[in-house]
């Protein structure tokens, strides 16, 4: 390791702070910390786009609390579409709606990246030997 070597820093960081010496208190002062409860998503305004590297054919999944007090998915594709609309349903579940619908386009996104990738290799080496075509 070299003298500038910001581990070395780190470590004596952690060396300290693990050299202090415990302090001893009281039992009944010590306050009882709760461990922390997950919340829920906020669902109104829960909001996904999906992959791509083109905004006028991006989906994206948006969710909006209805004048019913239920909840829907707004699927647009691009800026300016009108949404497909998904619902009623519950808060949890437009969350989850939105989760899997993105989840599902990214996954198909790298499976169409990765096809793509695959055949512009083939066609590369095809090509390189003089028996491609174009």
């Amino acid at each position: 390791m070299s003298q500038n070597d910001p581990t070395d820093h780190a470590l004596a960081a952690i060396a300290s702070i693990l050299d202090q010496p415990v302090s001893h208190q009281d039992p009944e002062q010590v306050p009882i910390v709760a461990p922390a409860e997950p919340q829920p998503a906020k669902a109104e305004g829960y909001s996904k786009p999906g992959p791509g590297p083109i905004d006028a054919i991006r989906f994206k999944w948006t969710v909006r609390r209805g004048e019913d007090g239920d909840y829907y998915v707004d699927e647009t594709i691009g800026e300016n579409a009108r949404p497909a609309v998904s619902g009623p349903m519950t808060a949890d579940a437009a969350v989850a709606l939105v989760d899997d619908r993105a989840s599902e386009a990214q996954h198909r996104f790298d499976l169409l990246r990765r096809e793509m990738t695959t055949s512009a290799g083939a066609f590369v080496l095809s090509d390189s030997d003089g028996q491609g075509e174009m």
